[in-house]
Parts: structure tokens; sequence; C-alpha cells
């Protein structure tokens, strides 16, 4: 029997021959594991690549028509509104909660700004101003009922919905602001539907107000400890504050920042209608959701990309104007956005056993 003596020397090359006798029979992935995998890290990826293979199908069957300037940015002026309103249900989507009165929000925050001008006599600037607090207070509301008192997002925000809805049509009076009339006495409210025109391509200042936000919050979200708090509460909440997250006050900052950002919505919705309606945008939170859903972002929580958001609003607005042009019922656009949705759910649910 021999006694093995070894040294310090000896040992860590004990070590280091284990640990490369473990490295080698580590479990090689497969090729659909390694896909789940990076889709797992790069939740975008699938909405861009189902946005350029849309965009090159309608391309080759309508030809020049569809793969103009013109038409390319009519597509991301036609999605502006609903890509403003999706950054705000990405962020509060992204706590693993759901914003269902964005739409409510953006519209009484419009009919305000219109009413503090031509019913109180006050000047546009100021009433830009009144809107924008409008939207913060009422998310900061949601987010406190939400954050505080623990009540389910969706119920708060279904609620809610139907409270600023009404609020709505009772404060207007359900009349409309005419266009003719902002022009003369407020263009200011107007701001986002003035043009810049570069060579064939025309993008109003609310579309290229939605790709600033966008790039904004994605780098907010990626490269800010606030962003990374964002993700955290959302992949889950009671480990987050364990590492010294203060949840609740993430959760209502989340909630009135998506107000704001609604009521900014709504400033840019006159602009692309010209006129203040207390009946416009009532649909936008259902839009908003569908582009949250197509863009790769888990309703679950703690993972997606706003780009991906942007990506699924702007799928949403090539499937619009291609079978528009094509002249198709426009009921195959409900149809095909509608198989999306379910597809990215299930896309959604896949990856998702790569963190398994």
């Amino acid at each position: 029997m021999s006694t093995d003596v070894r040294g310090p020397q000896g040992f860590e090359q004990a070590i280091k021959s284990g640990a490369d006798t473990v490295a080698h029979f580590d479990e090689q992935k497969s090729v659909v594991q390694r896909i789940q995998g990076v889709l797992h890290h790069t939740p975008a990826l699938v909405p861009l690549i189902v946005l350029v293979v849309s965009t090159v199908i309608f391309g080759l069957i309508l030809g020049s028509r569809f793969f103009s300037a013109y038409a390319l940015t009519l597509i991301v002026r036609q999605v502006a509104i609903t890509g403003i309103v999706g950054a705000a249900q990405t962020l509060v989507v992204l706590t693993a909660g759901i914003e269902l009165s964005v739409g409510a929000i953006m519209v009484l925050s419009s009919v305000v700004m219109g009413q503090v001008v031509f019913r109180y006599g006050l000047p546009p600037a100021f009433a830009i101003v009144c809107g924008l607090a409008l939207g913060a207070a009422i998310g900061s509301l949601n987010g406190t009922l939400v954050a505080k008192m623990k009540l389910p997002p969706f119920i708060v925000t279904l609620g809610m919905w139907q409270i600023v809805l009404a609020t709505n049509f009772i404060y207007s009076g359900n009349e409309t602001i005419r266009a003719q009339d902002i022009q003369d006495k407020a263009p200011l409210l107007q701001m986002f539907g003035n043009t810049v025109e570069v060579g064939g391509a025309v993008l109003t200042w609310g579309a290229i107000f939605m790709l600033a936000l966008v790039l904004l919050l994605a780098y907010v979200l990626r490269h800010t400890a606030w962003g990374r708090h964002v993700y955290a509460v959302g992949d889950d909440p009671d480990a987050a504050a364990l590492a010294g997250v203060r949840v609740t006050r993430v959760l209502i900052s989340v909630y009135t920042l998506a107000g704001l950002i609604c009521a900014m919505a709504g400033w840019a919705l006159i602009g692309r209608l010209g006129s203040v309606s207390p009946q416009s945008g009532q649909f936008e939170n259902i839009n908003s959701i569908t582009a949250v859903v197509i863009g790769g972002i888990s309703l679950f929580g703690g993972r997606g990309s706003i780009m991906g958001m942007m990506f699924g609003a702007l799928i949403v607005g090539v499937f619009t104007l291609g079978l528009n042009m094509y002249g198709t019922d426009p009921q195959w656009t409900y149809l095909l956005i509608g198989v999306l949705i379910i597809a990215a759910v299930a896309v959604d649910q896949w990856i998702r056993k790569a963190a398994a």
C-alpha cells in the first residue's frame, strides 16, 4: 500500500485535471436548444425576422409601389401612435403587469389640452403641461394601487379604463374641436403632425418622436440601474426585494412614466388627426398589447426588448398597408394579426423552456 503525498502544486494540478475532466463530459446542446438559447437572450430577433420576411414578400408581390421610400415611411407614420403607447405598455408588461387604460389616458390628455385652450383661454404651452401632468397623475394612481395596495394590475387598469373613459365623455361633452380652429388659435397642439421630407421619404414629427422615445428607453432599460430593476421586479419581485431593490418605488415609477408617455401620445394624436376628438384612439390599449406580444415581450414579465415592441408595431403596419395595396378585404388583416398573436405567445412559451 502506497501513500500519495502531494504538495500545493500537486493539489493544484489535480484540481485543474478534475476541471478539465468535468468540462470534457459537459452535455452537448442540440441545434434546437442553441436556437432557443439565442432567442432567449435576444427576444427581439424573432419579430425582426418576421418584419424583414413580410416586407420582402409584400415587396415581391407589389413591386416598386411597396418598396418606395414614401410607402415604407408611411408605415412608420401609421404606427407612430401605437408605437408611443406601446412603449408605455412595454414598461408595465416588463414588470409582469398589464395596462388596459393606456388608450383612455391618451384620449383624455388630448381632450384636456384642447379644452384648456378653447374653454379657459389659456396658452397652448400651459395646456400641454396640464395634459402631461394629468397623464402622469393617473399613471401614478395606478402604480400606487398596484404596488402599495397589492391589487392585480389587470383589475386596477380595467377599472381605471372605465373611469377615465367616462370622465373623457362627461368633461368634453362629446364635442370635437375642429382642426381649423386649432390651426388658427393653437398650432402648437398640432406640432407632431408636421412633416419632414427627405428625398421621397416623408416622416411626421410624431413618427420621429416615436423612434427617439424607443431608442431612449432601450438604452435606459439596458444600461441604467433603474432599467435593470424593472427587469428584476418583473422576473421575481421577492428576489428583487431581497437584493435591495425598492419594488414599490420601481412599480410606481413605471406606471407614472407610462401615464406620462400616454399623455405624450395624446399630444401626438392631435397632430395626427389635426383635431381633438374624444372618440378617437379608444382601441389603442388593444393595439399596444398586440405590438408588445408580437414583439416578443413575455407577458410573464422580466424578459423582452422595447425594440421588439417597435418591430411588432411595424409588422402590423406592413400587413395593413400591404393587404390594402393588394386590394384584399380588411378582415384578412385582423385574421393574420390574430394568427401572429397566437404564434408569438407559442414561441414565447417555447423560448422560456431554454431558461427552465
